[in-house]
């Protein structure tokens, strides 16, 4: 099942086990459950604190095994087989309930030993989907660390018939107790502040007691960060604000164009954005979405920045660095079914249309990139795009066209997104050259027509755009003394990450020569 230099990997990790480790394992006769066990034999044959039995268990799903101690019968389930993107989650889980401790904050890791209250979590999710490891280790954690709390990571392949009961068309989705609880990448910090009813107010009382800032960024994607590492440096006090630190990063797999890293993905890079950033002095503010901005009452005086918890940050200097956020179609029906066929992450979504025909909306790179990864999981796609011609580069139309099962129709129009009320069944596009209005039946549309940024709480503030993009000059400066904004959310050319990484660095470096060249009023 594992390849030798996997073996050696996880045997090194393995090693940091603190007590025993029981895979209690529940299979049948079919070919996932004896996938499962050739792998828990592998696991089982890295270290000697490792056992491995198997239990019939009627109530539980088949294939799926426990990680638990010897004696106890609570701990972390996986339920298929978890390899891809979750072979982490499973390696994290092992060490975890085998003693080894979690690298988060110790008030977060205590809040959750003390949640009253009994929560069942299940999490569906795809092998090919970046975002939700991170949403399978944080409750694999929660479950660790309080017993009144389990959950279960299941496999959306291999348990398509629940998948399709309970309608879900995009990972990751997570039920608590049953119910609905959230879909998307979410932070451990973010599902026990959904659950801890008092976080939320006292998380803003700690924000408002911090002191004001020298230059305070609000967002946490490329810009964001190079800003923090370039204030941090020049030894004045920085604090980062961020949604979520990593920015839309975090929503892509492959970059390949980011200079001195042949390749990477896109949680990994935002992860190095994050360790590099805590290389120095700088204080992060996770999970924050900013509210509204005020400018400084007098020259050189404080601007300040409201939260959505209601909490208020002050500083000398503020750069806004909020990055974009997708694009939508804006037609009837795309709000109703989002979710329920309506997509946006061919990656994390795509094998939950295994076999069935969907259509991509967009003909720039992302669109016909999506449409490829697509070809190979799909039954059938239909590329629309607006515009008479596709607007990727050469050899990715080349590849595109190549594939015996795409069609590629121009100058279309989407009007409306048709469902049976559940999910989606189709689509209505109008032909921009003929006039003539046309259905077309499918499941799944993955909407890929570019971005926009995340500038509406600042209209009334600072100049905004006619596409909403916050106006800068060379140096980052905006209208509004003493505001900077760098990256995506700006009227900056081309939306590229090293381009942010540079713009975030200049914010930085103009806000501190803001600061020395402006007097504070006593």
């Amino acid at each position: 099942m594992l390849d030798d230099t996997l073996k050696a990997q996880l045997k090194a990790y393995l090693e940091r086990l603190q007590k025993p480790v029981e895979l209690v394992a529940t299979l049948d006769d079919g070919a996932a459950s004896q996938e499962l066990r050739e792998l828990l034999e592998d696991i089982r044959a890295q270290s000697d604190k490792i056992t491995v039995v198997e239990k019939n268990d009627a109530d539980v799903r088949k294939p799926s095994f426990l990680i638990t101690n010897p004696g106890v019968d609570t701990g972390v389930r996986f339920a298929g087989v978890p390899l891809g993107h979750e072979f982490t989650s499973l390696v994290l889980a092992l060490l975890q309930v085998g003693g080894h401790p979690s690298k988060e904050a110790a008030d977060l890791l205590e809040q959750v030993k003390n949640l009253e209250g009994d929560f069942h979590f299940e999490t569906y999710y795809s092998l090919s989907c970046h975002n939700c490891p991170d949403v399978v280790q944080a409750l694999n954690l929660m479950s660790v660390l309080n017993p009144r709390i389990t959950h279960t990571a299941i496999d959306g392949g291999v348990f398509q018939k629940e998948i399709e009961a309970r309608e879900i068309m995009g990972v990751p989705t997570v039920y608590l107790n049953g119910q609905h609880f959230g879909q998307g990448r979410m932070e451990l910090a973010e599902i026990v502040g959904k659950i801890d009813s008092g976080a939320a107010r006292r998380d803003a009382a700690k924000l408002n007691a911090k002191e004001a800032f020298d230059v305070l960024i609000v967002g946490g994607g490329p810009a964001g960060a190079a800003a923090a590492v370039y204030a941090a440096r020049k030894g004045i006090r920085t604090g980062v604000a961020a949604e979520r630190f990593g920015g839309q990063v975090l929503d892509t797999l492959d970059i390949e164009n980011y200079i001195s890293i042949s390749k990477t993905e896109g949680p990994q890079f935002a992860a190095a954005l994050e360790r590099h950033v805590r290389d120095y002095e700088v204080d992060i503010m996770n999970l924050q979405r900013a509210k509204a901005l005020r400018p400084a009452a007098v020259e050189g005086g404080l601007v300040e920045v409201e939260l959505d918890n209601g909490a208020v940050l002050k500083s000398r200097t503020v750069i806004l660095s909020t990055g974009a956020r997708w694009r939508n179609m804006n037609v009837p029906g795309e709000e109703q079914y989002r979710t329920k066929g309506v997509t946006y992450c061919p990656h994390c979504d795509g094998p939950l249309f295994k076999g069935k025909p969907v259509a991509v909306i967009g003909g720039g790179n992302s669109g016909v990139e999506a449409a490829i990864d697509l070809a190979g999981v799909v039954k059938h796609v239909t590329l629309l795009e607006f515009a008479p011609e596709l607007k990727a580069d050469a050899v990715l139309q080349r590849k595109l066209r190549s594939l015996p099962n795409v069609d590629i129709i121009v100058n279309a129009q989407t009007t409306e997104v048709n469902g049976d009320g559940h999910k989606v069944n189709g689509i209505t596009y109008k032909d921009r050259e003929t006039g003539e209005v046309r259905q077309l039946p499918l499941e799944g549309i993955f909407v890929q027509i570019g971005l926009l940024p995340n500038t509406d709480w600042l209209k009334g503030t600072v100049n905004l755009s006619r596409f909403g993009e916050i106006e800068i000059d060379a140096r980052g400066h905006t209208n509004v003394p003493g505001v900077f904004a760098a990256g995506d959310c700006t009227t900056v050319p081309y939306k590229q990450i090293v381009i942010a990484a540079g713009a975030g660095a200049t914010a930085a470096l103009s806000a501190f020569d803001h600061m020395i060249r402006t007097t504070a009023p006593a």
